[in-house]
């Protein structure tokens, strides 16, 4: 069975874990950028619960010194991709997850409000994984039949003076080519 997103925006297949740190989109806007972001916690390990305690709003400062400072951060993206290709949801489609911050594409200001934000498990020093973007092809192919999908970026280009995810490993023609820049 293909996963599908249903009408609250949850796609079918993938682990829920939901998480607080969303809210209502502005009204009037419309769903038209997919931005990639990547992510490993504590950095450089995969595998753990970090990046869903993050999300979650339960970092113990006593489990990694890097979660220290995460502690009082709200921040979610839509989906995470683990690097066997997991699917996790933390917040439907529908609605605005906090994934993007201060952020701007062509003139528009927080990119949150009309975006999709996907996580990768990975940073900047390491390839990603076949299983990871079997997955994410899955989900875009999702997303355009439900949004009118025209921007495909990395954090990197909405965010450059702060952000470079999903870093110099990430294959853009794996899923369909250039970022639309």
């Amino acid at each position: 069975m293909t996963p599908a997103i249903d009408a609250q925006g949850w796609l079918s297949g993938a682990r829920r874990i939901v998480s607080p740190n969303c809210d209502e989109r502005p009204e009037g806007s419309v769903v038209d950028m997919v931005v990639i972001h990547s992510i490993s916690l504590p950095p450089g390990r995969f595998g753990g619960d970090g990046v869903e305690r993050l999300f979650t709003n339960r970092c113990d400062p006593a489990a990694d010194p890097c979660f220290e400072e995460l502690q009082h951060m709200r921040v979610s993206a839509h989906f995470f991709i683990r690097r066997d290709g997991e699917l996790v949801q933390f917040v439907p489609c529908r609605q605005r997850a906090w994934h993007a911050g201060v952020s701007r594409w062509q003139g528009r200001e927080r990119c949150n409000d009309f975006s999709i934000g996907i996580e990768l498990e990975g940073g900047d020093d390491w390839p990603y994984e076949a299983a990871q973007y079997r997955s994410l092809k899955l989900i875009l192919a999702q997303l355009a039949q439900h949004f009118p999908i025209r921007h495909l970026l990395g954090h990197c280009h909405i965010a450059p003076e702060r952000k470079t995810d999903p870093g110099p490993f990430f294959d853009w023609e794996a899923v369909g080519g250039a970022p639309t820049v």
